[in-house]
């Protein structure tokens, strides 16, 4: 009785929405196809999203021993300008990917119908022992046709065009308005952090055109799962960066402007790159308007636009808290969150491959790989996460001083360090669990659950930073991270919107 009472309670347990979350986890480092699969989009897209945060990081050590004051100043500057581009960017990248792995993953299925068809015809033929040459004629034009599909992806040309139409107006925008913005972060006219945290913002400014065209191209690239271009793409772009910027700095003596330029001018090769390689793969010019599908970008895109806007306004509030601090906790925490995303962007690698083989898996409405993908990927960045933890904590406790030798930014810092470490697991399941949704194209359910995550971490922060100061802020963060896991545990736990089908098995 007890042994089938203990076989009754495993088969209601494994009937239970959020059982897809512990399912197969003995495969979870097994060398089967889906994990291959997830490896070779997962790997160079986590490389590629790794490569622009660490190349800030480096930044932020050649301007760090330019001073605290000029560190603080390009971590606001920093924090101002990631939060405008995000605005942008975000929806539009995770839309195009959505949308052409759509795209690419109908074109796969028609040309497996139509192998089968030529397949089928050919063998009557030999059957026959004839092959007609109308019908050699019929498989060369369909296979042509075919071809000549695959080379228009609609979604492409929209995303480049909205890339670019958005990269000048927020050039322009965030040139006119710096002073504004800056003052708003805390900046006053009589801080000597308002100079070079002009002079940064200002001139990094002008790379937004590419910096939106070079994310609305990654877009693409993800969504016909080739993440290795971008990373190519980038690691140049990085590398060239990396070279200038301490000869402009330190050699040139440009300093904080020397930065800013050799970060624009890195940017805009990364575009010229990506562009290049995408013309020799995707026909950019569809044959009509219809084709652009602006109205489908501009709902969806609107959407995500509300959530990015709630998130990284979280952060950005965060950011301008401790500016308002002083310039030691404002450098010390553009520390803290450089590592803290950098590290945690690892695992975005998951959250893109989970997305790309999702949006195919639901376009085909295929739900047991819809399953067996949102499982493994989730359980891998759980494992991330946790070896991300330990290696944050302790490279980051005995790295520090690369950073800044200021002795009263490191006693900040190692306050910090703490949460920047124990929140990775929670950061690589948030992570992640946006890739599912957006691969799922539940869009919607991304976008207000943010917004109410947002409004209970705001508040979070006004309180705990007024009264905690630097490590309040930090609590408030670590909530906020947590808040974006549980939502997403929420909707696939209660089968709700496109996860509705896990109520049949």
């Amino acid at each position: 009785m007890v042994a089938d009472a203990i076989v009754y309670l495993r088969r209601q347990i494994r009937r239970m929405p959020l059982w897809v979350l512990f399912q197969d986890t003995r495969s979870v480092f097994s060398k089967d196809e889906l994990n291959l699969e997830i490896a070779q989009i997962a790997v160079p897209a986590a490389l590629a999203l790794m490569a622009d945060p660490i190349a800030s990081l480096i930044d932020t050590a050649f301007i760090g021993h330019l001073g605290p004051v000029e560190l603080a100043a390009v971590g606001v500057a920093i924090a101002i300008f990631n939060q405008a581009s995000k605005i942008a960017i975000f929806p539009l990248v995770s839309v195009t990917t959505s949308f052409v792995a759509e795209e690419d993953s109908a074109t796969t299925s028609k040309l497996d119908d139509v192998e089968l068809e030529e397949a089928s015809l050919l063998n009557n033929e030999k059957n026959a022992l004839i092959l007609k040459p109308q019908n050699l004629n019929k498989m060369l034009t369909n296979v042509g046709q075919l071809q000549h599909e695959r080379r228009h992806i609609a979604s492409a040309s929209s995303a480049l065009l909205i890339g670019a139409v958005l990269g000048l107006v927020q050039a322009f925008l965030l040139i006119v308005s710096a002073k504004p913005l800056l003052n708003y972060m805390g900046i006053k006219a009589d801080s000597p952090m308002l100079s070079p945290a002009y002079k940064y913002l200002t001139i990094r400014s002008l790379g937004a055109p590419a910096v939106l065209l070079s994310l609305a191209m990654q877009g693409v690239f993800r969504g016909i799962k080739d993440t290795r271009t971008p990373l190519y793409a980038i690691v140049v772009g990085d590398v060239t960066n990396i070279v200038i910027d301490p000869i402009l700095i330190f050699v040139f003596r440009m300093r904080v402007t020397g930065a800013a330029i050799a970060h624009v001018f890195s940017q805009y090769l990364i575009a010229v790159i990506l562009l290049w390689k995408l013309i020799e793969q995707v026909d950019l010019l569809p044959p009509n308007i219809k084709d652009l599908q602006l109205g489908r970008f501009l709902k969806n895109g609107f959407l995500l636009l509300m959530r990015v806007i709630s998130a990284t306004f979280c952060v950005t509030l965060a950011a301008s808290l401790s500016a308002r601090l002083g310039a030691t906790q404002m450098a010390a925490f553009q520390i803290c969150l450089q590592v803290w995303l950098a590290a945690s962007l690892l695992t975005d690698g998951l959250a893109v491959a989970g997305q790309a083989i999702l949006a195919g898996a639901f376009a085909r409405q295929d739900y047991e790989r819809a399953k067996a993908t949102a499982g493994r990927v989730l359980q891998l960045g759980l494992a991330l996460g946790i070896v991300l933890s330990f290696v944050v904590g302790v490279g980051l406790s005995y790295s520090s001083g690369i950073f800044t030798k200021d002795v009263n930014v490191l006693q900040v810092l190692s306050l910090g360090i703490p949460f920047v470490a124990v929140t990775q697991p929670i950061n690589s399941f948030a992570f992640v669990f946006d890739g599912i949704n957006y691969g799922a194209s539940d869009f919607r359910y991304s976008a207000f659950s943010m917004i109410l995550v947002a409004l209970v971490s705001v508040v979070c922060l006004f309180l705990l930073s007024s009264y905690y100061g630097f490590v309040g802020i930090w609590v408030a963060l670590s909530i906020f991270m947590s808040l974006r896991a549980l939502a997403g545990v929420w909707r696939i736990g209660t089968a709700s919107g496109p996860w509705s089908f896990l109520n049949e098995y």
